[in-house]
């Protein structure tokens, strides 16, 4: 119960005004990064989503659309058109595994592998725009990637927290 009561005075307290929220300042830094991506990827012909893309083909070329989907956190629906627009852009080849006829594998072209340079001084950009040292930028990944598991992760509801006495 002691652990209970110290927890809820350490948690912010409810609010709605808009400047409270930590769902808007992940939105507007979402919204602000993509934006300054934008000019940077329109130079390669290519969008944030085939960033995206691109940048896990060039981790490891080969991989399966359910691969990239899982990667990605994106369902069929919203990858797939994403791969046929990079396939009509002549930046990958997909392709039936031979394998598993059911599953398709995403392979970069010359032309898709030939991006991965440029893309590092997009990166470079982004790095330099954040102005923030090694250890800043490790720690803020790593407080993004805890959000994103726990907001992803279920609350079990079925024990409700014991009243403060």
């Amino acid at each position: 119960m002691a652990s209970y009561s110290v927890r809820m005075t350490d948690t912010p307290s409810p609010s709605l005004a808009l400047d409270d929220q930590l769902c808007f300042a992940l939105y507007a830094a979402s919204r602000a990064v993509t934006a300054r991506y934008r000019p940077l990827l329109d130079g390669l012909g290519i969008t944030y989503p085939q960033y995206l893309v691109l940048m896990l083909l060039w981790e490891e070329d080969g991989q399966t659309v359910g691969q990239l989907g899982a990667r990605l956190a994106l369902d069929s629906g919203t990858l797939s058109p994403l791969l046929k627009r990079l396939t009509a852009a002549g930046l990958v080849t997909r392709h039936r595994r031979a394998d598993d006829e059911r599953s398709v594998s995403i392979q970069l072209t010359e032309v898709g592998r030939s991006l991965k340079q440029p893309a590092c001084a997009v990166n470079e950009d982004m790095i330099g725009a954040l102005g923030l040292d090694k250890t800043e930028f490790g720690e803020l990944k790593s407080q993004l990637r805890l959000i994103t598991k726990r907001v992803a992760t279920p609350r079990d509801t079925t024990t409700a927290p014991e009243p403060a006495a």
